[in-house]
């Protein structure tokens, strides 16, 4: 006998195939919708993975010393290069700076090696005027901001392919990166912007670490110079005619100076080496020489057995020599170096000439002596003594309108002091270096062997 079934049957038989088959679906969108999850988790990871590879391999490549092209420093070049291609400039939270500013501190720690100072000194002012031409703080309005297809985040971007956008033109602060690559300035993020703080203080750092090596080389030499050795102090004073004598003598006098000129020399030439902005160069050895001048200087007016007219003789020469110095190296790079030792030039001038007793106060401020003040001009004058020829120093109504003037300043705590302060200052901003540097044109910039065959970094050579 057959069954058939009633309608409310069928109807249930039919419902049940309706609520499977939506089961059915219902599981297999959770299934793809729990595997597209997992893709992007994955995609995420991989990209971490290789944002973390590209930093390693940069700074393993930063670490070294990669040398220059077309007298750019190749280092800061596609340090910069890179930070633009990854766009971390715009990222709100990246840790490469981190990175590349931890490399920079560990590099700069041996600071006895001047030649590395120097070619980090190139890198770290060539990269400050990257970043002071190219980038602009958030929220300021000064070209059209570069825009770029595709993922924000800063992972994707460093997987992304290097575009250059259509319009080409200079940024707004001016530099031929912009020019040349169509690269206007780009909006910084806070993380860029103390990127730029910290990689100026390590610029600071060095400068300010070369000048003391500097400074602690030529020190022990100038306490050589201030006083002519005995020997040489007592022939000239006795008036020895003897050829032998003579250059036994003038050996000893200038061996001292030539060994701070071949200092001087070494530096100069490390620091064009490693093509480091004239500018820093000028304003380096600007503090140089004034550091000479204020150890010298100080040290006349401290030491009687230093002021005499044989002495006076001593440093003259020595300051000749490094008169020929400033010349040969140029005003590019020496700047106003010899102005710089007008006290202890002025103050030697004083000791070497003749007939002091017959010279006016207002002869000796004005013509002899002009940025002396009367206190350092009273010191030099009671300390005088002449080994050589036996003149006196000063008259009596001299030192009577020195000791008044200098009653009369008396209130003045300044005016008190003889001595000179040396100047431990940073010489230059931030924007002074900027406009004082050339242009800096990355599309010549030879990508470094360590970075040439990996494919993440080819867009360094698209240009090239």
């Amino acid at each position: 006998m057959i069954l058939q079934k009633t309608p409310e049957a069928q109807q249930v038989s039919q419902g049940s195939q309706h609520s499977m088959f939506d089961s059915s679906i219902d599981s297999q969108i959770i299934k793809v919708r729990s595997n597209s999850l997992s893709d992007t988790k994955l995609q995420s990871r991989f990209s971490i993975e290789r944002q973390q590879e590209n930093q390693r391999a940069l700074v393993k490549c930063v670490i070294q010393d990669v040398g220059f092209s077309n007298d750019k420093p190749v280092a800061a070049c596609i340090i910069y290069k890179c930070l633009l291609q990854w766009h971390a400039f715009e990222a709100e939270i990246t840790p490469v700076f981190d990175h590349i500013i931890q490399t920079i501190g560990l590099i700069i720690e041996e600071k006895d090696d001047n030649d590395a100072l120097s070619y980090w000194l190139s890198n770290t002012s060539t990269l400050i005027f990257l970043l002071q031409r190219n980038l602009k703080p958030s929220g300021v309005s000064t070209t059209p901001q570069r825009r770029y297809p595709g993922s924000v985040t800063l992972i994707g971007r460093m997987t992304q392919g290097f575009k250059s956008p259509s319009n080409h033109g200079s940024s707004g602060t001016g530099g031929t990166f912009g020019a040349h690559e169509g690269i206007q300035q780009v909006e910084a993020k806070y993380p860029a912007i103390l990127f730029k703080q910290q990689v100026t203080t390590y610029l600071e750092k060095i400068y300010g670490i070369l000048r003391e090596n500097v400074k602690k080389d030529i020190g022990p030499l100038l306490s050589l110079c201030i006083q002519a050795p005995r020997m040489s102090r007592a022939s000239m004073s006795k008036g020895s005619r003897s050829p032998n004598m003579i250059g036994a003598t003038q050996q000893v006098l200038s061996s001292h100076w030539h060994s701070i000129i071949k200092i001087l020399n070494s530096l100069l030439s490390k620091l064009r080496a490693n093509h480091v902005p004239p500018l820093l160069v000028c304003k380096l050895f600007t503090q140089v020489f004034s550091f000479i001048n204020v150890q010298l200087f100080n040290s006349l007016l401290l030491r009687r057995e230093c002021c005499s007219f044989s002495n006076g003789e001593y440093i003259k020469s020595g300051l000749a020599e490094l008169e020929q110095w400033i010349c040969e190296a140029s005003e590019q790079y020496a700047g106003t170096s010899w102005d710089e030792l007008r006290y202890i030039r002025q103050a030697v001038g004083f000791l070497v000439i003749h007939q002091k007793a017959k010279k006016t106060l207002d002869e000796i401020m004005q013509d002899i002596c002009p940025v002396l003040t009367v206190q350092q001009l009273y010191r030099i004058s009671t300390m005088y003594w002449d080994d050589k020829y036996g003149t006196q120093s000063v008259s009596r109504e001299v030192f009577a309108s020195m000791k008044m003037m200098m009653t009369r300043s008396s209130q003045n705590a300044s005016a008190n002091t003889f001595l000179l302060d040396d100047d431990t200052s940073i010489p230059f901003s931030v924007d002074e270096l900027t406009k004082g540097m050339s242009d800096v044109d990355l599309s010549d910039v030879e990508t470094p062997p360590l970075l040439r065959d990996i494919s993440a970094f080819h867009f360094l050579q698209e240009n090239t």
